[in-house]
C-alpha cells in the first residue's frame, strides 16, 4: 500500500524511538530477571531503583510531543497504513489513552512503589508475616486507583476494577467474571464433594520422597528440550517463584523452584513456563520489526502456559512417554510405582492451600478465592488488613483448607507487587484453552503425537493458529476466529468433569 511523504515520516519518527525505548526496557528486563533470581537481599532496593530508572528512560521517549503526535497522526489516518502498522498505531493509541496524563515523575514514582513492594513481600514472605507486606499493599492498590483515575476510565463508563482487568485481559469485565466463576462452582463445588467422597483412594506417598537438587536440574532441562524450548535462544534457572521472563527478540528466560519432598512441582511448574517461553520464542518476527509484541493478553499467555502443563502435561499419553524418564532420574523414588499408579497421583485431587502446587481440578478455586479479595478490596468492602482472614475464610469455605501461616496464605503469590487484576486470567486461559484443545483435536492426532514425545505436530498447530495472530486481535476476536465459537466455560467444565469423574470412578 503507498503511502504518503508525511506518513513514511512520521513513521519513521515512531519506529526509530520505539527501537530506542525497547533497548531501555531490554536492560530494565535483564534487572528485573536479576533481582528475582541472584540479587542479593541488601542490594534490591538499589537494584529496583536503577530497573525503574530505566523504564522511565523509555517512557520518557514515548511521552515526548514530536512522538505522541506522530503517533497520532498515524492512528488518524490508520486506513491508509499497511495491517502491521495500522496494528501497531492502534495499540499506540490504546496505551496513549491510559497514559496520556502520567507524566515520566509520575511514572517513575509508581516504578518505586512496585519494586519496593517486592523487596517488602520478599521479607514478609520469609518472615511469613504479612503484617511487613501490608503497607506495601495499600501503596500498590493507591497507585492502580490514581492510575485508574488519570486515565478517566470512570468517564468511559468502567470501574477501577474493571480497568484494571482490562489492562491485562482487554474487554474483561467483572460481570462476565461473576457470569464464568458462578458457573464455575455451580459445576464445580458438588463434583468436588463427590470426589471427596468416592471410595477409589489414590497413593500418592511417593511423590513426597526426597530427591536432590541435580535430579530434578536433569530432569527438567529434558522435558524443555522434548518441548522444543530454544536453548540458542533462552536460558534457565531457578527463583522463589517461577517465572517466564521475555528480556528481548532472541532471549526468553525460565525459571523453576525444586523442592526437595515434592518433586513434581519441578515438573510442572517448567512445562508451565516452558509453555509461556514457547509463545515467546515463536512470535513472528514481523511482529517484533513492528513493535506489537505486547498486544497479547496474559489470558492468551496463560491458555498456553496451562495448555502445556495439564492438557499435555498430566494426561495418560503425556505419563505414557514420560514415566521411564522419572523412572530413570528418580530410581529411589519410582522403584515401586506403575505408570498408572504415577498418572493418577499427578492427578490427584487435593484440596491444599498452595496456588502453585494445586492440583488441576481444584485450582479454579484458588483464582476465585484471588479474585474475589481483589474485587471486594476495590468496592471498599474489605481493607488491606483484612485480606488474611478474607484469605483464610475463603480458603475453609471452598476448599476445607486452612493455611497454617501467611507465608502459605496471603504471602505466597508475588503478583500483588505488581498490581491488582492479574490472577483472573490463569482460569480465563484454561477455558481459552479447553475450546481450542477441542478444534486441535479435529486436525491433530494429539495422543498418538505425545505417547511418541513428539512436540512438532502440536507446536506447529499452536504457532499456525493460537501464536500467529495473538499480538493482532483482541481476546474476543482471537478465540473466536481459532474456534468459530465465542468464549465459554463450559468447554473447561466439561473436561474436568469428563477426566475426574472417569479417575475417581464416579
Amino acid at each position: 500500500m503507498a503511502v504518503s511523504k508525511m506518513l513514511e515520516e512520521k513513521l519513521k519518527l515512531v519506529k526509530d524511538t520505539l527501537a530506542v525505548a525497547d533497548k531501555y526496557e531490554h536492560a530494565a528486563n535483564v534487572l528485573m530477571y536479576d533481582q528475582e533470581t541472584i540479587c542479593p537481599s541488601d542490594g534490591m532496593e538499589e537494584q529496583g531503583e536503577v530497573m525503574a530508572f530505566m523504564s522511565n528512560e523509555a517512557y520518557k521517549l514515548i511521552k515526548k510531543p514530536a512522538f505522541i503526535e506522530a503517533a497520532e497522526y498515524l492512528y488518524e489516518h490508520r486506513g491508509e497504513l499497511a495491517e502491521l502498522d495500522r496494528i501497531m498505531a492502534e495499540q499506540l493509541h490504546r496505551e496513549y489513552l491510559k497514559n496520556r496524563n502520567i507524566t515520566p515523575e509520575l511514572q517513575h514514582d509508581f516504578s518505586l512503589v512496585f519494586n519496593r513492594a517486592f523487596v517488602k513481600w520478599s521479607e514478609g514472605r520469609e518472615a511469613s508475616d504479612y503484617s511487613i507486606f501490608a503497607p506495601s499493599v495499600r501503596e500498590v492498590a493507591d497507585t492502580n486507583r490514581r492510575m485508574v483515575e488519570l486515565r478517566g476510565a470512570a468517564a468511559a463508563g468502567l470501574t477501577v476494577y474493571d480497568s484494571l482487568l482490562d489492562d491485562y485481559e482487554r474487554g474483561m469485565t467483572s460481570e462476565m467474571l461473576d457470569e464464568a466463576f458462578g458457573t464455575c462452582k455451580e459445576r464445580l463445588i458438588p463434583l468436588l464433594e463427590k470426589i471427596l467422597k468416592s471410595p477409589k483412594k489414590i497413593r500418592t506417598d511417593f511423590l513426597y520422597r526426597p530427591v536432590q537438587d541435580e535430579q530434578q536440574a536433569k530432569m527438567v532441562r529434558w522435558l524443555l528440550t522434548q518441548m522444543r524450548y530454544n536453548w540458542n535462544r533462552g536460558a534457565f534457572t531457578t527463583s522463589e517463584h517461577p517465572f517466564t521472563a521475555g528480556l528481548g527478540r532472541f532471549d526468553t528466560r525460565i525459571t523453576t523452584h525444586y523442592y526437595p519432598t515434592f518433586f513434581p512441582a519441578a515438573i510442572y511448574s517448567t512445562i508451565h513456563e516452558g509453555g509461556h517461553a514457547l509463545f515467546d520464542q515463536n512470535q513472528p518476527q514481523e511482529n517484533h520489526d513492528h513493535f506489537i509484541t505486547d498486544g497479547k493478553t496474559m489470558g492468551m499467555h496463560e491458555s498456553v502456559s496451562r495448555f502445556y502443563e495439564n492438557r499435555i502435561g498430566r494426561s495418560e499419553s503425556f505419563i505414557h512417554f514420560l514415566y521411564p524418564k522419572v523412572c530413570e532420574v528418580y530410581p529411589e523414588v519410582m522403584a515401586d510405582v506403575s505408570e498408572r499408579e504415577f498418572y493418577e497421583a499427578v492427578n490427584v485431587v487435593h484440596p491444599e492451600p498452595i496456588r502453585t502446587e494445586a492440583d488441576e481440578f481444584t485450582y479454579t478455586f484458588h483464582i476465585i478465592i484471588r479474585y474475589e479479595i481483589e474485587k471486594a478490596l476495590f468496592e471498599g468492602k474489605i481493607s488491606v488488613e483484612d485480606i488474611p482472614a478474607q484469605w483464610n475464610q475463603k480458603y475453609q469455605q471452598y476448599l476445607g483448607v486452612v493455611p497454617a501461616s501467611d507465608r502459605e496464605g496471603a504471602l505466597q503469590d508475588i503478583h500483588w507487587t505488581s498490581g491488582f487484576g492479574y490472577f483472573p486470567t490463569y482460569a480465563v486461559g484454561n477455558f481459552y484453552n479447553a475450546m481450542y484443545f477441542n478444534r486441535m483435536k479435529q486436525e491433530v492426532a494429539v495422543d498418538e503425537a505425545i505417547r511418541e514425545g513428539n512436540f512438532e505436530p502440536i507446536n506447529t498447530w499452536m504457532i499456525n493458529n493460537v501464536f500467529a495472530k495473538a499480538d493482532k486481535l483482541s481476546p474476543k476476536q482471537w478465540i473466536k476466529e481459532i474456534t468459530g465459537r465465542a468464549f465459554t466455560p463450559n468447554d473447561f467444565l466439561d473436561y474436568l468433569e469428563e477426566k475426574y469423574s472417569a479417575l475417581y470412578e464416579l
